[in-house]
């Protein structure tokens, strides 16, 4: 019988690592699904939930954007592997955190007080700090 064997990875840890029955994300094509024995294929992953399941139930990980492999480790095992850059279990997300993030990014986003109007850095990382928060909520929302 074919086994899916799943690997959630950031550069600073792996959160998950185990036997699930399927994983479910989103790409720039669209939510995929893969199962045990999916053929072998690589893929961005979007902003959004990647969502394992597992024979204990399911276990949901905002994912901030990066990539997936899915191949073959060995006899009737399917490997999928999710590279992303920024990541977090839904179960860890601190509500209350991302909530004043989100407020505090929306307040400096309002305010455009740049220092140096032709300096878009600053502005275009609160914009990415403030997608973060959000996708936070939103996860932990679910």
């Amino acid at each position: 019988m074919a086994t899916l064997r799943v690997e959630i990875v950031t550069p600073e840890a792996a959160l998950f690592a185990g036997e699930a029955t399927s994983i479910v994300a989103r790409s720039s094509a669209g939510e995929f699904m893969v199962l045990p024995g999916h053929t072998a294929t690589v893929g961005d992953v979007v902003p959004g939930v990647v969502r394992v399941q597992t024979s204990e139930g399911e276990i949901a990980f905002a994912v901030h954007g990066g990539y997936f492999q899915v191949g073959s480790a060995g006899e009737g095992v399917t490997l999928v592997t999710v590279l992303a850059g920024v990541a977090e279990n839904v179960a860890d997300i601190d509500v209350a955190r991302a909530q004043a993030a989100k407020d505090r990014l929306e307040a400096e986003l309002a305010s455009n007080t740049a220092a140096n109007p032709d300096d878009h850095a600053p502005h275009l990382a609160a914009h990415a700090a403030l997608a973060r928060a959000e996708l936070r909520l939103r996860a932990a929302a679910k």
